[in-house]
């Protein structure tokens, strides 16, 4: 295991222990929607992990894709396809937690791409902690010529690092946590931000969160802004039902509100300084994006503080 890795609190022994891991049986869980070509791409990478085979399941749970079931069991050679009829990206993973037969349930999105060590490097990870998030790399579709919301992405996306480190929570689209943990905490839940809220009550019913930065998956960067919209309507219907069930909800959504257009201004820094973009034009373009989209953001969180989450919200299984 990396040794960068870090955790929320500090750890000492897994619920597994090191020698329990080295022999544990992994099952991969992949929710999957309307997108064969990112999945075929998933399974190859996880086709050709350092773990053991025999020591391995992958586990697609498909969400009502519309091609049809048979369709993704093609696109899915050497895995077990069990359908989840319940729209969402939790309901799914759930589906795939409760057919799995591993003392470690590992998730990754349907649209991420495992490197061959992430097997590996994720269970280790679980010797010192109870659950842990990897790092997703956000790439371009042409890394030379990013578009502006491509660039935005590669600086902004998918900051698991921060998340888990200063945030409490790691992303589902590359989380490894021991199986009786999950079976403790419970299943994801719908409606809300369902990674956040799992961490949380996994914090809460004291378990450990690591980081472990060597297990690493890719993620194509979303190209256009129509798309980045998508996603993050979603996104946002979900964070205001969770924030809402907290303590003086509406009050912290409001100040989120508030604050949201300002927080552009420190967030131009990282993009000057980051060493993830090619070029000038490539950071102006991730500027650009930068603040239009915390405005853009503003506005929807603002119709958001009259309007019911379920309505605003948008399901899916994308990252």
């Amino acid at each position: 295991m990396n040794n960068e890795g870090s955790a929320v609190e500090g750890a000492t022994e897994g619920p597994g222990g090191a020698a329990n891991v080295d022999q544990a049986f992994i099952s991969v869980i992949i929710p999957h929607y309307n997108d064969l070509e990112a999945l075929s791409v998933c399974i190859a990478g996880l086709h050709a992990q350092t773990w053991p085979a025999d020591r391995l399941e992958i586990i697609v749970a498909d969400n009502n894709s519309a091609c049809g079931i048979e369709a993704v069991v093609r696109a899915a050679p050497g895995c077990r396809v069990v359908p989840a009829p319940v729209q969402g990206a939790g309901p799914a993973r759930n589906c795939g937690a409760a057919v799995a037969r591993g003392e470690v349930l590992a998730f990754i999105d349907s649209d991420c791409n495992p490197r061959p060590d992430w097997a590996e490097n994720g269970a280790h990870a679980l010797a010192a902690y109870d659950f842990v998030g990897g790092r997703v790399e956000t790439v371009a579709k042409d890394p030379a010529r990013p578009t502006a919301v491509e660039a935005w992405e590669i600086v902004f996306g998918f900051d698991f690092e921060r998340y888990i480190l200063i945030e409490g929570y790691t992303g589902s689209g590359n989380m490894w946590v021991w199986r009786t943990v999950f079976d403790s905490v419970g299943g994801f839940r719908t409606g809300v931000a369902e990674d956040m809220d799992w961490s949380f009550r996994a914090r809460a019913a004291g378990f450990r969160l690591g980081y472990e930065p060597s297990a690493v998956v890719s993620h194509l960067a979303r190209p256009s802004w129509s798309d980045l919209k998508t996603r993050w309507r979603r996104v946002l219907a979900e964070h205001h039902a969770l924030t809402l069930e907290k303590p003086f909800g509406l009050m912290r959504w409001a100040a989120k509100t508030a604050a949201m257009p300002l927080s552009a201004a420190p967030h131009l820094l990282k993009v000057l300084r980051s060493d993830r973009l090619p070029d000038g034009r490539a950071k102006a373009g991730a500027a650009a994006v930068l603040v239009a989209h915390r405005l853009w953001r503003t506005g929807v969180m603002a119709r958001l503080l009259f309007t019911a989450p379920a309505r605003d919200g948008i399901r899916s299984t994308s990252a």
